[in-house]
């Protein structure tokens, strides 16, 4: 009878849906993944059908202007990015990722059903602008209504990016080249999800809003976030949810503190022999099962290794205090964190290189004739190319290039996780380069048809030039999005890694503040002068020297890949399965 014990049909560190121990064979797969992919289409869905057309509802409900419309939208998004760091923090440390969705999805819901009730009851919005009525900018308690739906959106976004995408990869045994594969096709098929849900809200809900009425729109990314719910919770039977180990941020500044105390002492050499060998440094001892899947997982270390070596001072002298004791594990982890960190910055500048998508660039589609055919195409639908380019791409990423790529390099990976990233980096220099090319041509076209001084009547040049560098963009989009969810989740520790898989989208919204950041000082730096206008200001869209922008942003994109390419050829893998 003891050759049947529980423990060997169990995943270690993980529970069921009833606290109970996830068992081999019932929890986990690619069955449990596929809740976790529908549910994030109808989650992005919600949140994008309402933000990609904001601006507009803000500028003509809610009578803000053009210029405070934008910085709220740009506020709006990325909070909800950043908040995603907060999602994840709480996966780690306190909740399962299984009920910081859950919790995270209600609080959506209910800031949606507040944005529904404000637009569907006029008495709830300013009143309507005509000859008899000043526009009045919506305030007071109206205000209070519009943002508290707003953010509560935003901290329901938030923890679900910062939960959802680590709920799956967590189904997946990491320990078989097969379970490493098909964790690496969800998070292929989770960009292909999130491209999905914003295909549907670019298009037919942006049509509806447009059309019949915004509380049409704010009423389906209620119904939208609210199915969700049970689609999710319809996989409770099939998960295995990470047990919390506490705070990562706690590891992470104990081990800091102990290394920068213990730099001051000087103790014999004696000290780190017991330091390490005795029972807190036992990498084993009073450890939760998830503690002891994170000494699988990764490779044990007796000693410290060499690199960051200033770290390894939290464990070769002696603490001043017991409660800043810190194990071998400990300090190895958090120089993977640190390692890690380098990566994360360079992939701002591409965030910020996709702000424009939903900036410039539609400004520069609405100046051109937008006709397909008998069909006139609004501007805001333009991220229908790379949303549709995108949802094309990763299935033929998976099912042609991986296995290719497998069979040429004869490695697990086939294109390892920072080679994906650098791609779409190099990517993103070249859909800048292509930015500025095709504006040269706009305006060279409105000049020769002489337009450049009537922004009111479209060119005779199609909008579908503008299409290339969506087209490219979105590629960049597709490889660096996913190579980073996947990148941070495998290489980050055990315990932290929800709260490393958010810097994805941390990451994001840094790129759309820092968009904002180079406009001002690009305004700032070329309006210098009395006869110098700004590169990116005033009436006419046409006198705009855009190319120029789109110039410093290639160059500039240039730059970063340079420093990438310095950090990248100097990481090492952790992770099983990936070499550099």
């Amino acid at each position: 009878m003891e050759l049947e014990a529980p423990q060997v049909s169990t995943w270690e560190g993980y529970v069921d849906w009833r606290n109970k121990p996830a068992l081999r064979g019932r929890h986990g797969g690619m069955l449990a993944a596929s809740f976790v992919l529908v549910a994030e289409i109808l989650e992005n869905l919600a949140f994008l059908a309402n933000a990609s057309n904001l601006v507009l509802y803000l500028r003509q409900y809610m009578h803000m202007s053009p210029s405070k419309s934008a910085n709220n939208v740009t506020n709006f998004m990325g909070t909800a990015f950043l908040l995603a760091l907060l999602g994840g923090f709480l996966s780690d440390a306190f909740f399962t990722t299984y009920r910081v969705y859950l919790i995270s999805a209600v609080i959506e819901f209910l800031g949606l059903i507040v944005l529904t009730i404000q637009a569907r009851d006029p008495s709830l919005k300013p009143p309507k602008c005509d000859l008899d009525t000043p526009c009045q900018e919506v305030n007071g308690s109206k205000a209070a209504m519009l943002f508290i739906g707003l953010y509560l959106v935003a901290l329901g976004v938030g923890g679900i990016k910062g939960s959802l995408p680590a709920h799956g990869g967590e189904q997946f045994d990491e320990t078989t080249p097969s379970g490493r594969k098909q964790r690496s096709t969800f998070f292929n098929y989770f960009v292909f999800c999130l491209s999905c849900g914003a295909l549907i809200a670019v298009t037919f809900v942006v049509w509806i809003e447009d059309n019949k009425g915004w509380q049409w729109g704010f009423a389906i990314s209620t119904i939208s976030i609210f199915v969700s719910i049970p689609v999710f919770l319809a996989g409770s039977p099939t998960y295995k949810n990470k047990i919390p180990s506490g705070s990562p941020l706690t590891t992470i500044l104990k081990v800091l503190i102990a290394a920068l105390l213990n730099s001051c002492t000087y103790k014999n050499t004696s000290s780190a022999v017991v330091n390490m060998t005795s029972s807190p440094s036992n990498p084993h001892s009073g450890r939760t099962e998830s503690q002891q899947e994170t000494v699988k997982a990764s490779t044990t270390t007796e000693t410290p290794t060499s690199n960051l070596k200033f770290l390894n001072k939290a464990v070769t002298n002696k603490p001043r205090y017991s409660s800043l004791e810190c194990t071998v594990q400990q300090v190895e982890d958090v120089k993977v964190v640190l390692k890690m960190l380098p990566i994360f910055a360079c992939t701002i500048i591409l965030n910020c290189c996709l702000a424009q998508l939903s900036t410039f660039s539609v400004e520069q589609a609405a100046t051109m004739d937008t006709k397909l055919g008998s069909l006139k195409v609004p501007p805001s639908s333009l991220p229908v190319f790379p949303v549709v380019f995108i949802m094309i791409l990763a299935p033929i990423y998976d099912h042609i290039i991986i296995p290719y790529t497998r069979k040429a390099t004869k490695s697990e990976m086939g294109i390892t996780h920072l080679q994906r990233i650098g791609f779409g980096l190099v990517l993103s220099i070249v859909a800048m380069a292509v930015a500025a090319i095709v504006e040269i041509k706009r305006k060279r076209v409105a000049t020769q048809s002489g337009l450049l001084d009537d922004p009111t009547k479209p060119l005779p040049i199609t909008f579908l030039w503008i299409a290339f560098q969506y087209l490219f963009l979105g590629s960049a989009d597709l490889f660096t999005l996913a190579g980073l969810l996947e990148f941070f989740f495998t290489e980050a520790p055990i315990r932290m890694r929800s709260l490393a898989t958010s810097l994805s989208w941390a990451s994001l919204a840094m790129g759309y503040y820092l968009s904002s950041v180079i406009v001002s000082i690009v305004n700032s730096v070329t309006g210098n002068g009395t006869h110098n206008k700004p590169w990116l200001s005033g009436a006419n869209f046409n006198h705009y020297h855009l190319e120029k922008f789109y110039w410093l942003m290639c160059v500039l994109s240039g730059l970063n890949f340079l420093h990438y390419l310095y950090w990248a050829t100097k990481y090492k893998y952790r992770g099983t399965g990936t070499t550099n």
